[in-house]
C-alpha cells in the first residue's frame, strides 16, 4: 500500500502514461517537493533513479503498484 505522498508521486507517472522501464524527469521544484517519496518508491524497488538529473523510471512492480486504486 503506497502512503498518500507516495501515490502523489505515481499520479506522475500515471498522468503521463509511463509504463515499465519509462522514465519521467521530474521539475526541480516537484522533485524536491517529493524527495523523501521518491527514495522510499527506490528503496521499494518501484522506482530505478536514472542518471539524468531528477530522472526516475518505473519498474515493473511500481507499475503494478501505480495501477492499483487508492483508498
Amino acid at each position: 500500500m503506497l502512503t498518500d505522498s507516495e501515490s502523489a508521486v505515481m499520479d506522475v507517472f500515471r498522468e503521463f502514461l509511463v509504463g515499465p522501464g519509462e522514465m519521467v524527469c521530474f521539475p526541480t521544484p516537484l522533485a524536491e517537493k517529493h524527495a523523501a517519496s521518491l527514495k522510499r518508491l527506490t528503496q521499494r524497488d518501484y522506482l530505478t533513479k536514472e542518471e539524468f538529473a531528477a530522472g526516475y523510471s518505473l519498474t515493473a512492480a511500481g507499475y503494478r503498484a501505480m495501477r492499483t486504486k487508492r483508498k
